[in-house]
């Protein structure tokens, strides 16, 4: 089992012994092509379906560094479990189609949803720029999906919180 890396994370801390107000998840310490699963886990996440990619092709920009994640072995999805529940979650993403990012409650009840509504690729024909942020808020988000529809995407800083603060991009 790979190391834990503590510095994979940036946390706002909010006061001593209290949870983080907010985690970034840095992805520059993962490996390429590394399944990415409890990596996070002493930062209160476990990922399915995501593996760690340096994307080879122009279209999918990184938005700092050069790693990103990407749903594997799936390519049209990536899930997050929260340990603790969270109200705010966003990421910054790129999709050869339509994406949704779908938040959940302890109970699986859809809390929250935010979508991109067609690609947004790094080529002339995306409306919307790449590395677009998406973001959720709701009441005790447990868990979370991407789903890019029959598409390929990625993922890149995934940012959660227990708290409602202003997050700047």
């Amino acid at each position: 089992m790979p190391q834990l890396s503590p510095t994979s994370a940036i946390l706002l801390p909010r006061a001593q012994d209290n949870p983080p107000v907010c985690v970034r998840l840095d992805m520059e310490d993962l490996q390429c092509f590394e399944r990415v699963e409890r990596q996070f886990d002493a930062w209160g996440i476990v990922f399915k379906n995501a593996i760690a990619l340096h994307p080879s092709n122009p279209a999918f920009p990184t938005r700092a560094g050069k790693t990103v994640l990407t749903g594997a072995p799936h390519s049209s999805w990536i899930g997050v479990q929260f340990h603790r529940p969270v109200s705010y979650v966003s990421g910054f993403v790129t999709s050869s189609r339509q994406l949704a990012l779908s938040a959940y409650n302890a109970a699986d009840q859809l809390v929250a949803k935010s979508e991109i509504p067609s690609a947004n690729l790094l080529d002339a024909t995306s409306v919307y720029p790449p590395n677009l942020q998406l973001s959720v808020r709701g009441q005790a988000i447990t868990r979370i999906v991407f789903h890019a529809f029959n598409g390929q995407f990625t993922l890149d800083e995934l940012v959660f919180s227990s708290e409602a603060v202003a997050v700047r991009s």
